[in-house]
């Protein structure tokens, strides 16, 4: 997450969307009272003890709400970047699996075993995008979502509107790992889109 009172913006960082190469554009923008969370290339910890607290930069709406209240989070431009929900389920796959020299022998096997955990389920990577985006109501509450897969164009957009130039953008935290290839076992395929089901509806992804 990155929030910005002096450029009244706050960026939702959803996981495996492109965060840390979006990161790399808006951070240039931040005044010395701003404030960044993140994890994955070094420690940065929000000022908000409830923000810091939770130990990693995907903080969701409802979390930054009740730490800061809803009145502040409206008066900013909020966004995110989001992703089909089958392609970024099998990027954190390929990613979680990184340092598992089993992973290799069958991804679509590793990804099934590992998705039959609850705990697996509930990690803030592998669970719906939309968790992070919506208000008590489950409505989407941000000003404006963006897709990875047209993420030169949307991050444009997002740069208008906070006045700031749009710098080339450089791929960040890429996986080596091939991913699994999910759309070859149909039943699991099911088993996903019933799990995303949200983000399929909320996030205007169509289903395979």
């Amino acid at each position: 997450m990155i929030f910005s009172s002096s450029k009244k913006f706050i960026f939702f960082a959803v996981p495996k969307t492109g965060t840390h190469a979006v990161r790399e554009v808006l951070r240039p923008l931040l005044g010395s009272d701003d404030w960044e969370q993140q994890m994955l290339t070094g420690r940065m910890l929000s000022p908000v003890p409830e923000i810091a607290n939770i130990g990693h930069g995907h903080i969701s709406y409802r979390q930054l709400t009740d730490a800061v209240g809803q009145d502040l989070v409206a008066s900013c431009f909020s966004f995110a970047i989001v992703r089909h929900p089958i392609d970024r389920f099998m990027s954190v796959c390929a990613f979680l699996a990184r340092t598992d020299p089993n992973y290799t022998d069958d991804p679509v096997a590793w990804a099934k075993r590992a998705f039959g955990f609850e705990r697996f389920r509930q990690r803030v990577l592998v669970r719906p995008q939309s968790d992070l985006l919506t208000d008590d109501k489950g409505e989407l509450a941000l000003s404006f979502i963006g897709r990875y897969e047209q993420l030169g164009d949307d991050l444009g957009q997002i740069c208008d509107e906070l006045g700031a130039p749009l710098v080339q953008l450089r791929r960040r935290n890429v996986t080596s790992n091939e991913k699994p290839k999910i759309h070859s076992d149909n039943g699991f395929l099911r088993e996903l889109e019933a799990f995303y089901s949200d983000d399929f509806s909320l996030l205007g992804y169509d289903r395979s």
